[in-house]
């Protein structure tokens, strides 16, 4: 089975993505040593937002980029502390799976709704575009074509959807309605909750701040990743970007 991890990777002015990917990449590896990991930096059609702090303009090129026919997408910021190896067993079996599950540091699946606005009010699927997996298939080739031209035409997008106006487009609002054209039943696994990660944004841990590490305590050991002394189970959207340096 050519299977692999991938991760799109490219520095901005204010972000060291290539860092956080190696932190992600080493991560991996540590608790899955056979496991494939690309880090992809120099993308099949270039740099679609070359003077742009944000760069998710570029994410759809990631299904040509990836040199697996199974990949999982993971965003840059985040770390893998416990082996999750067995989730290829049940996602082979499908073309596409865009994750729907989030956790507070506690291991409990979150039901805040705080960042969720613009799918609440569009009625749109609940998804998560930083753990995706995809194989190489005319589904999945489909769904990334989607994202594209949502991509680039999201001013008229935007004029049937429930939004401000000058609503950017995120990578999540954009995977979400890509899921709804395309059917929920086809893009995501509702019942595969495994499928998840911590995600360390403020309203979703009951925090007073963004910045969680002025919050919490958290210990980097050997064979554990712990936040106030929680083992973390899941890959962790630590969301910080200056706490990859904590992990080298």
């Amino acid at each position: 089975m050519n299977k692999g991890f991938v991760i799109l990777a490219q520095n901005t002015i204010t972000t060291d993505y290539v860092k956080c990917a190696e932190v992600l990449e080493a991560s991996i590896k540590k608790v899955m040593p056979e496991s494939n990991v690309t880090i992809i930096t120099k993308l099949p059609y270039g740099d679609l937002a070359p003077n742009s702090d944000w760069k998710l303009i570029n994410d759809w090129q990631v299904y040509e980029a990836s040199p697996y026919e199974y990949t999982i997408k993971l965003e840059a910021d985040m770390y893998v502390p416990t082996s999750i190896e067995y989730w290829w067993d049940i996602l082979k079996n499908h073309d596409l799976v865009v994750s729907t599950t989030i956790r507070n540091f506690k291991q409990e699946i979150s039901s805040s709704r705080a960042y969720r606005k613009f799918i609440d009010e569009n009625k749109l699927p609940d998804v998560y575009n930083a753990i995706t997996y995809f194989r190489k298939s005319e589904k999945s080739k489909k769904f990334f074509g989607l994202v594209r031209n949502i991509f680039e035409n999201w001013d008229e997008y935007k004029k049937v959807l429930k939004c401000n106006v000058d609503e950017e487009a995120t990578t999540d609002w954009v995977y979400a309605l890509a899921c709804h054209i395309m059917g929920e039943e086809n893009t995501t696994l509702p019942a595969f909750t495994q499928m998840s990660m911590v995600h360390m944004k403020q309203f979703i841990n009951d925090l007073p701040t963004e910045n969680w590490t002025d919050t919490l305590v958290y210990e980097i050991l050997s064979d554990q990743f712990r936040i106030n002394t929680v083992p973390q189970m899941y890959p962790v959207h630590y969301h910080v970007k200056s706490f990859a340096n904590k992990f080298i």
